[in-house]
């Protein structure tokens, strides 16, 4: 698991400067997208060749006649120069295809950006993820499942990607950075420098500050146009193990991410909502379509890449091994030594990392002394979940939350 601090992108070693100027010089220039670009350093042989190559030659790779005047006298190459001291004074980099730190998901994707401006935590973005997406006006129901699984997902390691629009994408970024260790990439529709909406703006610091990344495939200053969020899901689903969908209408944004996960061979997972909630819709018809019911975080883990799961639960284990006899019993929360009696002693059997089952509950604690009635657990059990002390998984097992 990354930790805290803050880790820029590495610094591009000189021998990479003139192919990471190359590739940037591609994508600032007019009428070139991925595609074209791609298919361009292919026919070059690199992205540096771009800024040395004839008119000729930048015409044959099938770029633009405008496009190719661009970069022959040198406009395309003053412009990456001016961006890049703009992005080092601004405390960002940028990544392309050839650094070690380019999210290597994005990669097997149709159309994987040219050039990634980021903030942050760079190593964040090796990392498994998943993206979770909804709507923006979410129901009481809908904003408390993003959370909740947001913040579940990121306790066991995974970084939860999303893109900091209201609703939705808000709380999941929220939700994750609710556990100490949880983690979360914002990828926006705007340069890195512009927030979007703007009373997000501590959000995206706290984002930052709690060892998270903010990331985008636009220049600095870009504004918030309309088309510029569609484009972007690609690179939310691309970066993703898969995309959980919590609420989203008809006729979303929502539903282009899930078919581009889709497309990009990625899972689907939907919360159920509603039948009578308009954004319910969404979720309900891609479970229809084929994607996982998701309830719980349980969920999304059990259909994990067995590869990527077993790598954060030995990750999970290692940062929760702990000599049991050198715990102390009481509950750590401030306010549970004022709890009742028969609340306490069965909260005191419960555990943050490992879940204990109804019946093994029920056994331990009437062969104590004096022993607990089933009845008295079930009723303090209840008490505890009321107010916020556990947590019921399924198959009745039970786990504290603080």
């Amino acid at each position: 698991m990354p930790s805290s601090k803050i880790v820029p992108a590495t610094t591009v070693n000189p021998a990479h400067e003139a192919e990471r100027m190359g590739w940037l010089a591609l994508t600032l220039t007019p009428g070139m997208g991925p595609t074209r670009i791609f298919r361009a350093v292919e026919k070059l042989g690199s992205a540096a060749a771009a800024l040395s190559a004839s008119l000729t030659q930048l015409e044959s790779t099938g770029m633009p006649a405008l496009a190719a005047q661009f970069l022959f006298d040198g406009r395309a190459r003053a412009a990456a120069e001016d961006e890049l001291k703009r992005v080092i004074a601004a405390g960002a980099s940028i990544l392309t295809p050839d650094d070690s730190h380019y999210p290597e998901r994005l990669r097997e994707i149709y159309d994987p950006p040219t050039a990634l401006w980021l903030r942050g935590n760079a190593e964040l973005l090796q990392r498994p993820g998943i993206a979770v997406v909804g709507t923006r006006s979410p129901s009481t129901y809908g904003a408390a499942m993003a959370e909740s699984l947001s913040r579940d997902l990121a306790a066991r390691g995974l970084t939860i990607i999303s893109g900091m629009a209201r609703g939705v994408d808000t709380l999941a970024h929220t939700g994750a950075m609710h556990t100490p260790l949880g983690r979360t990439v914002a990828v926006w529709g705007t340069g890195v420098d512009v927030i979007y909406p703007k009373e997000n703006k501590k959000l995206a610091e706290n984002i930052i500050t709690n060892g998270g990344a903010i990331l985008s495939e636009y220049p600095l200053g870009t504004f918030p146009a309309p088309q510029n969020f569609p484009i972007r899901n690609r690179i939310l689903s691309g970066m993703s193990v898969g995309v959980l969908v919590v609420e989203a209408g008809e006729y979303s944004g929502t539903r282009i991410t899930a078919r581009m996960a889709l497309e990009q061979n990625r899972d689907v997972y939907a919360v159920p909502g509603n039948v009578t909630n308009k954004n319910a819709w969404g979720p309900n018809m891609l479970i229809r379509q084929g994607a996982r019911l998701t309830a719980t975080w349980e969920d999304v883990w059990e259909d994990l890449p067995t590869q990527i799961r077993l790598q954060l639960e030995d990750e999970l284990a290692a940062r929760t091994a702990v000599d049991e006899s050198s715990v102390a019993p009481p509950a750590s929360h401030p306010q549970a030594a004022t709890l009742p009696e028969m609340q306490r002693i069965v909260l005191d059997e419960l555990r943050v990392d490992d879940s204990l089952q109804m019946d093994d509950l029920i056994t331990r604690l009437e062969q104590r002394e004096p022993p607990l009635s089933s009845t008295e657990i079930f009723t303090a059990l209840l008490e505890l979940e009321l107010a916020g002390y556990v947590k019921q998984l399924p198959g009745k097992n039970y786990v504290r939350t603080m």
